[in-house]
Order: structure tokens, then C-alpha cells, then sequence
């Protein structure tokens, strides 16, 4: 439990002292994720998860401004050009979630869609 106190007083640090949003800061044992969202796939679509597995998925979008939503772990991020998105997850149960871009972003925008598979502990 001493790491988790440390990383605590550590980020609190950093926010006071004004190193920006500490959201963006990874932990050690966080797993990253890139995921690119690009008209109109997510690459890659299908992400494996472990149940009570913390992942950080860094969203890029090299194009234009993308959503992504997954309504099922109730996470949700706007995904801008040019800007790392860092969006955490913990799962907490198994099964799969499905998510999709949830700002239009041209004609093939319904069918931009995909899948977190959490696989039980």
C-alpha cells in the first residue's frame, strides 16, 4: 500500500504545482492502449481486456474531431486532432462492451463501431 500512498502524494503534487491535467499521467503497473480513430474504423477494433485489469487507452484521430463511447463502462471521450486522449478503465465485470464514434464524422460514421472483450479473472 506504500506505492499506492506515494503515487497519490505525487499526483497531488503535481496538481498543485500546476504540471497541468493529471489525468495524463500513466502509472507504472497501467497497461496503455493506443487506439487510432480514423474514418471510419477504430484500429484496433476488437480490445482484450482482463477483469479488474487498469488500462489507459491513449485515442488519437488523425483526421478529424471523433467520439468514442462505450455506454456499457460508462466511459466517453471527444477525440481532436493532433491531442492524445487518455481514457481509463477498470472492468469490473467480464463480457463484451461494444463502443462507437458518437460525433459524426462523414457517410461511413454508422458503422464505426467496436468491441471490449473482458475476460474473467
Amino acid at each position: 500500500m506504500q506505492i499506492d500512498a506515494n503515487r497519490r502524494r505525487m499526483l497531488g503534487a503535481a496538481a498543485v504545482l500546476g504540471f497541468g491535467d493529471v489525468s495524463r499521467v500513466v502509472a507504472a503497473d497501467e497497461r496503455v492502449i493506443p487506439v487510432v480513430a480514423r474514418k471510419f474504423i477504430f484500429v484496433p477494433n476488437e480490445i482484450y481486456l482482463r477483469q479488474g485489469e487498469s488500462v489507459v487507452l491513449e485515442l488519437t484521430a488523425p483526421e478529424v474531431t471523433m467520439g468514442f463511447n462505450v455506454p456499457g463502462l460508462a466511459a466517453r471521450a471527444d477525440i481532436v486532432p493532433g491531442v492524445v486522449t487518455r481514457v481509463r478503465l477498470t472492468p469490473l465485470k467480464p463480457g463484451r462492451f461494444q463502443f462507437n464514434c458518437d460525433v459524426f464524422c462523414g457517410s461511413g460514421h454508422e458503422d464505426m463501431d467496436g468491441v471490449i472483450v473482458v475476460e474473467a479473472a
